[in-house]
């Protein structure tokens, strides 16, 4: 795909391998608060704290979102940020090719902080890093990514979109980009119906080129 201009990197499962740990914390907080649902953490995978906790945990349940968010920061702190296989290689030959490079994560600063206290060099991968905090609307709206691409100065049709949630995916085709979906959070025959391209790791693409 020669048009090429921009790549848009979602942070979780797409960047680090991080959506295992993720499933341990939920699994743990589901298991508390709905006994009563079994597995809801493989329910609630690719969705915003928000969306999570407007769906489960609203109503009677609502007084214990700060106690949730509180046990989500302590945790994040100390999560490992392991890179998915092949994305500093990638992102790097990207950027070597005039390529813009963008994160447009959920996830607010304060993680981010995490993030960068993990990875000092983090920042230099990319041109601008987008979190909750910069969109109105949460994926699957094209909000996200649309300010995305503005923010680099590029059309959205000249955008690739890297994402493993169904809502991200969702988020980048209304976007009108190019979507390459990451089979690390959902099984590689599920998300390719809402992608262009499937890939389980950056081993397995060398170019936008597509």
């Amino acid at each position: 795909m020669e048009r090429t201009k921009a790549a848009l990197f979602d942070l979780d499962g797409v960047v680090f391998d991080t959506e295992p740990q993720y499933s341990i914390f939920w699994g743990q907080q589901c298991r508390e608060f709905h006994p009563e649902h079994p597995g809801l953490e493989n329910e609630i995978k690719g969705q915003t704290l928000v969306q999570i906790f407007d769906a489960w945990f609203s109503g009677s349940l609502q007084a214990s979102q700060p106690l949730i968010v509180e046990r989500l920061n302590a945790y994040e702190r100390q999560m490992a940020y392991e890179y998915v296989a092949g994305f500093e290689a990638f992102v790097t030959t990207l950027r070597q090719q005039g390529i813009a490079t963008a994160v447009v994560t959920s996830s607010n600063r304060e993680k981010m902080e995490a993030v960068y206290a993990k990875h000092p060099a983090f920042k230099e991968f990319f041109d601008a890093i987008l979190t909750s905090e910069d969109f109105e609307r949460s994926k699957p709206d094209p909000d996200c990514y649309l300010k995305a691409a503005a923010r680099l100065g590029v059309q959205p049709y000249y955008c690739v979109v890297f994402e493993d949630s169904f809502n991200g995916l969702r988020s980048g085709r209304a976007a009108g980009m190019t979507v390459v979906g990451l089979a690390t959070t959902n099984p590689a025959d599920a998300i390719r119906p809402f992608c262009d391209r499937v890939i389980s790791d950056y081993h397995e693409i060398n170019s936008l080129n597509f």
